[in-house]
């Protein structure tokens, strides 16, 4: 393929209109010194976000879902389309506050066995987010499905897999990065091309990080650039068992992948008792927001 850009930006949504709108304003406030296009993919949430892209941003491209197709396949849409040597996905509920995505394109032309590149992430009032974790193994997801990682933080297969002494003031190889600001290289994307579809929402990336790796491939996590985080604005609409289905199912296609049938049958026995603790969450949050 002709690779006319030197990025391609891609942008999944749903129903956040007014988060996509400040991070298209930020992308063009803040990029320059390097060739993009940017792809915003609309999964269905009849928000306003495709009149409002269209009327404001005449050029990014549009691609307007009539069914919630999940995130992998969203991206993978404009993945397929994309014209620019290195692809940067970018949550909707991000914003940038500097030039991040022509520091990260320079970063990825000069390490030639980059295939991810992650950034530094920050909170609204720019406190580092925690984006840097290690890869899930069974034992450390059977706990945080029972959510006994918060009364065991210092069990060390919890601590590795936070990357509780992961120091980001260094840029260096890592395990993952988050998603929220993925930048693809071309040399992983013509090799693996985009993100397993089989994941609906959750862990597509780590996947991606993990095929790189076990291909000999660098992950890598620069540390002299930032965007900021809004954090989970899409999924802050969706009831806490729903989201844990989606998360149990997609560990579950995770472990087996990587892990084989063992793995994948631990995650299937415990997600019965993991979602009844779902269930008691999600009601006791209805239940304090019904007496705020």
């Amino acid at each position: 393929m002709d690779h006319q850009y030197d990025l391609t930006i891609v942008i999944v949504n749903y129903k956040v209109c007014d988060l996509v709108r400040r991070l298209l304003l930020s992308v063009e406030t803040y990029v320059h010194g390097i060739s993009y296009e940017v792809f915003l993919v609309d999964n269905a949430s009849n928000d306003g976000v495709i009149e409002m892209a269209k009327q404001e941003f005449p050029e990014v491209q549009v691609i307007a879902n009539t069914e919630n197709l999940g995130f992998a396949k969203a991206n993978n849409q404009a993945i397929k389309r994309a014209k620019g040597r290195h692809l940067l996905l970018l949550n909707p509920d991000t914003e940038l506050i500097e030039n991040m995505p022509a520091a990260l394109v320079r970063f990825a032309d000069e390490h030639s066995n980059a295939g991810v590149v992650g950034c530094k992430i920050l909170n609204p009032d720019r406190t580092v987010q925690k984006s840097v974790l290690r890869f899930p193994m069974p034992l450390s997801q059977a706990l945080i499905m029972l959510k006994l990682h918060h009364a065991l933080p210092t069990v060390g297969v919890v601590q590795r897999y936070f990357n509780d002494a992961f120091d980001g003031a260094k840029t260096q190889v890592v395990e993952q990065v988050m998603g929220s600001a993925f930048l693809m290289t071309r040399k992983a994307l013509d090799r693996f091309s985009g993100l397993d579809e089989r994941y609906f929402i959750w862990f597509e990336e780590v996947d991606y990080c993990k095929t790189v790796h076990d291909a000999g491939m660098e992950v890598w996590y620069i540390a002299n650039t930032s965007l900021v985080h809004h954090g989970g604005q899409s999924f802050a609409q969706v009831f806490a068992p729903k989201k844990q289905r989606f998360f149990n199912t997609s560990l579950a296609q995770y472990m087996e992948k990587h892990f084989g049938r063992g793995a994948w049958l631990l995650i299937k026995i415990l997600d019965p008792l993991s979602m009844a603790l779902a269930w008691g969450v999600g009601l006791l949050g209805l239940r304090r927001k019904k007496y705020a």
